[in-house]
């Protein structure tokens, strides 16, 4: 989404004071346009800026000109198109200043109202910046080498050597003595683009993290392998007129600055050796997986060798991961924490598609050491995480790196009945752990918000629907995990949670966790209720004593559909029963498991019991259900059989009509069939269960 298609909702009036000395009819015209230039990180008034900042004026004129032969007010656009041309072409920095001026505005009125600006906003800018530093050191180098050629001529008054660059002006040129500084501050401007570049990374990490709960997550790599690429090719140009100015540059400058090319080249190669396929984070011993890694300057760089170049996988603990982190994974591994089968597989460049990966395709984890742990901590807490490395060289300069990357935090479990702890740690992980933090801290209590921002992710991720919590499902959700009843929603909203609370401490009059009832609901929807979900037929997340508040009130025969609060993974129906003289009195159908609805749908199950009428608060259960009822078999089947139903009743219903009902005449003895007597009538059982 862009600023524009934002602003161009809002009214007009708010933006008047923009645009006096750019009409806004204009702005309309160039729409997203306007705001894909990189107006607003064109600082300075040297030559570089005013090329720039010339060439967008010359692009925006021929923008608005293409407009206008389509526009039906063709003659006034023209007009100001030549007014513009007028003003501006003489100073096109006066230009840039009035329309970051103009997106400033309409910045500040788009975040006064909606507290954020649009993601791909953000990453549209981000994108504009780095271009735009790049084409800057594009021109440094260009003027270092022609202020060289100008030094050279000046010193040996011939013609020097032919410059291979596009040559600058003469006009943009420096004094011969200022190649040092010149240098110097292309060299900065280096190191802050690689930066940049690092930050990229780090930012597709976490996103590539925060997939892991469910969020959207572009992993292309290809644009962030163009950066580097490019940022590189940028990097030996530069270079290589710092060593062709060694003259200049001097005996004592010229060490520290190919220091610095090292340093910078050997920080940016590292940093884009990443896991690309992460391997499971709940992973269980004795089970293939799958994982790939990618070295994106790999098809750039890789030197040929004989030998091909091999990546390995070891598995780490988390003190082993924060020794590798904390020595900038300068050093190697002393001892595998587990046994991994198959880790070992070679590092392989596609000239086809540009790439260099090692895809481990059948990788075992045999079996794992477990570390001494922290406290009350269980084996399902204890984080690990695949190492993988190798050692390459690289060309032209021949330098040899050891290139190594963690993978994202795992959870080793030897029985499926700890998936489901081990789930929750990797999912508070993923949710909550910072951008370059140590390996692998993370907060013990975070906002509740985030937490009911986490909830939300997940249950739209694994059940794959589009409608998500609401906020009073985050208030039944702040009422269970806390233990409150009496707090508002806005109280709840300033309170924070912790990890024990998640999955530590067992609820209140329960023998389960806060999570464990959680991934049961989400369990049981995914698999049975995403369509009723989706439909908005199921509340779900409500107290039965709430329930009661709402349908006491309400016609005989209104019900709604909540998870069940004693057992984890079931949904039940409450209902309202009214009697003769008014009263009403609220029911709770026996929950119903994901197996039960496997049996019969939830859909049949309502239409099955005549007393449910109405879902709350007043449509028929037949316009609310209908679409989901299965058809019902008659008749005989193909192979001559009658059909058979399962139908669900209520027994409290059934003892109530067979107590009404006249007692049975019982059979002559001699009527009897079989080896024993006819059994005696049995008990009721208790009320509100289902039979079939």
């Amino acid at each position: 989404m862009s600023l524009w298609s934002i602003v161009s909702q809002m009214p007009p009036e708010e933006f008047g004071s923009l645009f006096t000395e750019f009409p806004r009819s204009l702005r309309c015209l160039l729409a997203d346009w306007l705001e894909n230039q990189p107006w607003e990180f064109l600082h300075g008034s040297d030559a570089f800026c005013t090329s720039v900042a010339g060439g967008m004026l010359s692009a925006m004129l021929e923008k608005l000109r293409s407009a206008a032969s389509s526009d039906g007010q063709q003659c006034q656009i023209l007009q100001q198109v030549s007014s513009l041309e007028g003003t501006y072409r003489r100073d096109p920095l006066r230009l840039v200043a009035v329309l970051k001026g103009i997106l400033e505005g309409e910045k500040a009125a788009v975040l006064k109202r909606d507290r954020h600006l649009p993601l791909s906003f953000h990453r549209r800018q981000e994108e504009l910046k780095f271009s735009l530093g790049l084409q800057r050191l594009q021109h440094r180098v260009r003027e270092i080498q022609a202020l060289r050629e100008r030094s050279s001529q000046l010193q040996d008054g011939a013609g020097g050597e032919a410059s291979t660059l596009h040559p600058l002006p003469p006009a943009a040129l420096a004094a011969p003595q200022e190649l040092p500084a010149l240098v110097l501050e292309a060299v900065k401007e280096l190191e802050a683009a690689k930066q940049q570049v690092l930050k990229r990374i780090q930012i597709w990490k976490r996103q590539q993290q925060l997939a892991g709960n469910g969020a959207v997550f572009e992993e292309n790599l290809a644009p962030l392998q163009k950066r580097c690429e490019s940022l590189v090719e940028v990097y030996f140009q530069l270079h290589q007129q710092a060593l062709a100015a060694s003259a200049e540059l001097g005996s004592e400058l010229l060490p520290r600055l190919l220091e610095r090319f090292t340093e910078l080249l050997s920080s940016l190669v590292k940093s884009s050796f990443l896991v690309e396929k992460q391997p499971p984070q709940v992973l269980k011993t004795q089970t293939k997986f799958q994982a790939s890694v990618r070295f994106l300057l790999g098809p750039q760089l890789l030197k040929t060798s004989a030998k091909p170049y091999v990546v390995r996988a070891d598995m780490v603990t988390e003190k082993q991961a924060r020794e590798l982190a904390l020595s900038a994974y300068s050093g190697t591994l002393s001892e595998s924490t587990g046994e991994i089968v198959h880790n070992v597989v070679a590092l392989e460049t596609n000239p086809t598609s540009a790439t260099c990966c090692a895809n481990f395709k059948n990788v075992l984890l045999k079996k794992i050491k477990r570390c001494e742990r922290k406290g009350s901590e269980s084996v399902t807490e204890e984080k690990c995480a695949v190492l993988f490395s190798t050692t390459v060289a690289l060309t032209p300069s021949n330098l040899t790196v050891h290139l190594q990357v963690l993978s994202l935090p795992i959870v080793v479990i030897v029985h499926g009945n700890q998936d489901n702890n081990a789930k929750a740690t990797v999912l508070w992980d993923n949710a909550f752990s910072e951008i370059d933090r140590v390996p692998f801290v993370v907060a013990e209590r975070v906002p509740w918000e985030k937490m009911c921002d986490t909830l939300n992710l997940k249950f739209m991720a694994e059940v794959q629907t589009t409608k998500g919590l609401l906020k009073e499902h985050y208030f039944f959700l702040a009422q269970k995990i806390f233990n409150d009843h009496s707090a508002s929603l806005e109280d709840f909203q300033s309170r924070s949670v912790s990890w024990a609370q998640f999955n530590k401490e067992i609820l209140p009059g329960r023998g389960f966790t806060f999570w464990q009832w959680f991934d049961g609901v989400l369990d049981l929807t995914k698999r049975c209720l995403k369509s009723y979900w989706s439909d908005r037929l199921i509340i779900g997340f409500i107290s039965k004593q709430y329930v009661c508040k709402l349908l006491s009130t309400e016609p005989d025969g209104t019900f709604l559909l909540r998870f069940s609060d004693s057992e984890i993974g079931g949904v039940t129906i409450a209902h309202v029963i009214r009697g003769k003289d008014g009263s009403s009195q609220v029911e709770n159908i026996q929950p119903f498991s994901a197996k039960d609805l496997s049996i019969r749908s939830l859909g049949d199950r309502i239409r099955d019991l005549g007393q449910l009428r109405n879902l709350y608060p007043n449509t028929p259960k037949d316009q609310a259900f209908g679409s989901h009822y299965n058809k019902e078999q008659t008749g005989k089947d193909g192979r001559g059989y009658v059909s058979t139903a399962i139908k669900m009743t209520v027994e409290s219903e059934r003892w109530v009509r067979a107590r009404a009902a006249p007692p049975p005449v019982p059979p002559p003895p001699h009527t009897h069939m079989g080896l024993f007597p006819a059994p005696p009538l049995l008990e009721p059982p208790p009320q509100g269960s289902p039979r079939w």
